[in-house]
């Protein structure tokens, strides 16, 4: 077995209303940063899986962000391995 490092990144679905996002856009012009648009915010979290593989490391990261890091029905989530 080995530690895999998970990242586990979620994110509100395409089509849901992200005021977090929508305030950081629209102070931004005010820090000095033109020209960004699209903002959206979300979350990250970084944790070890003691796995016997990557793929399963990466399996078992997908269920614990489908079943506690993220709300399937508005959030998206993305699982990786992390670079070190």
């Amino acid at each position: 077995m080995t530690n895999y490092p998970i990242v586990v990144e979620v994110s509100l679905r395409s089509g849901i209303a992200d005021p977090e996002g929508a305030t950081i856009e629209r102070a931004l012009p005010a820090l000095g940063f033109a020209g960004v648009a699209n903002v959206r915010a979300g979350k990250a979290f970084r944790l070890s899986i003691e796995a016997s593989s990557e793929a399963e490391a990466l399996t078992q990261g997908q269920a614990l962000a489908d079943r506690l890091l993220s709300n399937p029905v508005i959030e998206q989530s993305t699982v990786r391995i992390e670079n070190v």
